[in-house]
């Protein structure tokens, strides 16, 4: 123990009545109860402890103490004659001989109360951190943090991979998200990059000989804020296998994560291996999304055939049409409206409704198109009394979302449709190696341009002939999803130039221009390279998930808010001219039009 305490405020117990001892804390809560009598609370790291006052002397010194102040406390211990049961400490309490102001609170009010500071604004919580972190429900979330991260290498070193760091000035390379960048002061008008990812790195390790590479990775990327995203860093599990398959990482990742999920969840239910595995089309045909809540009974149907047989205008104007059936439904109309309101809100498109009524008959929202069309809907669909349809047209990549997003919202806020308190892990596999993309009009990479396609240098070869369309061709990529949401996207990599150079060539860009954008990855792989697959689970969503918390920032010591500022430290901010001169930059903003 320290000098300034023989214990801590959680640790005194019953057996400990009698002793001198010396306890260190904050100064949490005074409740005076006459006029010497009072009730003091200590508290620590470990928890809290009750000091009793009972004679004017030591109220005045009590008195003369703010809340939130560090103190020292030395006195006996006795057993409390009003025990509480709910407190690790509650059969004792301190009787206290002397008091020590080891640091002063120099102001008498708080920002907002320690206890409570989770129902704060947000803005204030996060300026004062230092204060929000003081409150046991909030420190609980990186004491958490902590244990599943120490979990996680525990386990990986058990399965034998190494942790090896890799660099954090690297080189800007074009990954999908804005770099933040780095003057060389040594360097005039050149520029390093924080790392996005350690991914070339990483498949570097693979050729330099390595077999199993991991690490708790800090990864940066200039991207807005989500729930559940922190713009500016974030940390993953980064991991790496040599010789390796598809299957290889999965097996290692299902053994990994489920103990670590049923010890440390909000939930001890987790699932068991081998998670399931669902195609990337199929996924999005059957939930509308690339990440299923698989906790969730509900899933999407075509109905665009029989909307076309209606006469209303928007369904006909579609050119897709899907479906949720939503049974045992007891929503209001009041109900109804709310929900259709949300998913407009998430989705961006307004879903319609109809519902069959106790007795057969459609009821409610578009019921009057659909009237005639029971034993079709009945038919096809599987409805019956009871229950409520959900409907989304459009165009078929709006459809398909705004149905993704019926299906969550549904089973959120129907009762009986989503086993809440388990966690649900699925691979997402077989994704698309290309996309038309939606501003250029030509042919991109969908996702991860160093997926090796299956099919490999044949695929490719066959593609570039007109035998095979470039969309149909499938990647070996895959990710982890866990109750809705994406912890990771993961590859067997593309570790051979010669197939590499081809699915560049297939988006425009020959051998010279992978040399460039790529060359230490390029050049390494051109020696000899292994076939190497890996995954990089996100640290930060797992915890989000285990804490229950619908917010990542709850889990994260000091994170940013949605804006990309630490609001404590005052970051981002103006740096003195003299920094600026000896990077060589020049600051030339327009100033704004405000007229």
């Amino acid at each position: 123990m320290t000098q300034n305490r023989t214990h801590t405020c959680g640790e005194l117990r019953l057996a400990d009545a009698g002793k001198q001892v010396r306890i260190a804390g904050w100064m949490e809560n005074v409740r005076e109860v006459g006029n010497n009598f009072a009730f003091v609370v200590v508290r620590d790291f470990y928890g809290t402890t009750q000091v009793v006052v009972e004679n004017e002397e030591m109220m005045k010194v009590f008195r003369g103490i703010t809340k939130e102040s560090t103190i020292a406390v030395e006195g006996t211990v006795r057993e409390r004659a009003s025990k509480n049961p709910k407190q690790a400490t509650g059969e004792v309490e301190i009787v206290p001989a002397k008091v020590e102001v080891l640091g002063r609170c120099r102001h008498n009010e708080l920002p907002f109360e320690i206890n409570r500071s989770r129902e704060a604004d947000e803005t204030q919580r996060l300026k004062y951190r230092y204060l929000d972190l003081r409150n046991p429900a909030v420190k609980q979330n990186i004491i958490l943090r902590c244990n599943v991260v120490a979990a996680l290498r525990q386990a990986m070193m058990a399965h034998g991979f190494m942790e090896i760091t890799t660099p954090i000035l690297t080189a800007s390379s074009p990954e999908g998200a804005r770099d933040y960048l780095v003057p060389a002061r040594k360097h005039p008008g050149k520029f390093y990059a924080l790392p996005q990812a350690p991914q070339q790195f990483k498949q570097l390790l693979m050729t330099s000989g390595f077999d199993r590479y991991f690490q708790i990775a800090p990864c940066f990327r200039d991207e807005d804020a989500r729930g559940d995203r922190s713009p500016g860093e974030f940390y993953q599990l980064d991991m790496e296998m040599a010789f390796a398959s598809q299957e290889d990482v999965f097996a290692v990742i299902e053994d990994v994560l489920p103990p670590i999920f049923a010890k440390y969840g909000t939930y001890d239910i987790a699932s068991a291996a081998p998670f399931r595995r669902i195609a990337y089309n199929d996924s999005m045909e059957r939930y509308g999304c690339d990440k299923p809540d698989l906790r969730i009974d509900l899933f999407v149907q075509d109905m665009t055939e029989l909307a076309h047989g209606t006469e209303f205008d928007q369904f006909l104007a579609a050119r897709c049409v899907k479906a949720i059936v939503v049974d045992k439904c007891e929503l209001t109309r009041k109900q109804i409206d709310k929900l259709c309101a949300d998913i407009e809100v998430q989705s961006g498109k307004k879903p319609y409704w109809v519902r069959m009524d106790d007795k057969g008959a459609l009821v409610g929202g578009v019921a009057k198109f659909l009237t005639g069309k029971e034993a079709a809907l009945r038919e096809q669909l599987g409805v019956k009394e009871n229950t409520l349809v959900l409907i989304a047209a459009g165009e078929r990549g709006e459809a398909i979302k705004c149905a993704g997003v019926c299906v969550k919202t549904a089973g959120a806020q129907v009762p009986g449709h989503m086993d809440a308190e388990r966690y649900e892990f699925c691979w997402i596999v077989d994704f698309p190696m290309f996309e038309i993309g939606e501003e250029s009009g030509e042919l991109e990479f969908c996702h991860n341009p160093f997926s090796m396609p299956n099919g490999g240098l044949e695929i490719l070869e066959k593609a570039e002939r007109g035998e095979v369309d470039p969309l149909d061709i499938y990647a070996y990529q895959y990710d982890l999803v866990c109750n809705g949401v994406e912890l990771s996207s993961g590859a067997v990599r593309n570790h051979d130039p010669e197939i590499m150079v081809k699915a560049f060539e297939m988006v425009r860009l020959g051998e010279e221009d992978v040399k460039a954008k790529f060359p230490a990855m390029y050049n390494a792989f051109c020696y000899g390279a292994p076939p190497h697959a890996g995954i990089a689970p996100g640290v930060d969503r797992m915890v989000m998930l285990l804490a229950g918390e619908p917010s990542i920032r709850e889990i994260i010591p000091f994170p940013m808010n949605k804006n990309a500022q630490d609001i404590m430290m005052g970051a981002p901010s103006v740096v003195e001219q003299k920094q600026l001169d000896e990077l060589h930059i020049a600051i030339n903003i327009e100033e704004e039009d405000h007229d």
